[in-house]
């Protein structure tokens, strides 16, 4: 495979695969290491991770690596308001393909209250995650071919909170018109902290919207995904 050129900024470090599963098998690796280094000096670590297609092998592979899993907190950057039974549940998603074999004595943290909108379940959502040690540990993200990233979107009339570093809220209730449902995300103040941070993508159109990402890297209102372009972040990509 040819490696794609991309000029990202300084400290970007990229792993690129000829599939979708090797790749996904060399961030399951990288993941638990770091997890496993986490847990000798610390009583918990965290696991963020993304909903869609693209990380459906990486969960698969994690959640057969050899942990105290029992020891980690996993919870969603974003979720769609939907019913946990509903195909576009991310909830379900991950309960049924990160939360099994080791991994299924995890503690998942639920974004996704009873309320009947993201707004009106804030408190509750905030409350689960008061749980939560910080910084985040791990966080996996993935990135539409807008530019958002987690529930981070463009059109989203909160967008300006939700990506606010003055805010001291963990969670966002997010309207994109573009969008079909409402949504819950992780806010950027909390995200951006995080000790290891993975992009996850694939497909030559992802590349192409990283390449516009990397243009003007400082509007990150128009690419909220350019919040996360920085030292330390690691790309994961196949075609």
């Amino acid at each position: 495979m040819k490696t794609p050129k991309l000029d990202l900024p300084s400290g970007i470090e990229t792993h690129f695969s000829e599939t979708p599963q090797e790749v996904a098998q060399q961030l399951a690796d990288t993941v638990a290491e770091f997890l496993r280094g986490r847990l000798h000096g610390a009583e918990r670590a965290s696991l963020a991770v993304s909903g869609g297609s693209t990380p459906l092998p990486f969960f698969q592979a994690l959640s057969r690596k050899t942990l105290d899993w029992g020891r980690v907190d996993v919870l969603l950057a974003d979720e769609r308001w939907v019913d946990e039974t509903d195909e576009d549940s991310n909830t379900k998603l991950v309960k049924e393909n990160l939360l099994q074999n080791n991994a299924a004595v995890a503690q998942f943290l639920s974004i996704k209250q009873s309320a009947s909108t993201p707004e009106e379940s804030l408190g509750a959502a905030e409350a689960e995650l008061s749980k939560l040690m910080r910084p985040l540990d791990v966080l996996i993200l993935g990135m539409g071919n807008d530019g958002h990233t987690a529930s981070l979107f463009p059109d989203a009339p909160e967008l300006a909170h939700a990506m606010s570093v003055e805010t001291h809220n963990a969670l966002a209730a997010m309207t994109p018109p573009s969008q079909t449902h409402q949504r819950i995300t992780l806010t950027y103040a909390l995200m951006r902290e995080a000790r290891f941070m993975a992009l996850h993508l694939k497909g030559e159109d992802k590349l192409e919207t990283l390449k516009r990402a990397c243009s003007k890297p400082n509007d990150m209102l128009k690419m909220p995904v350019r919040g996360f372009l920085k030292s330390g972040l690691r790309v994961f990509w196949s075609p």
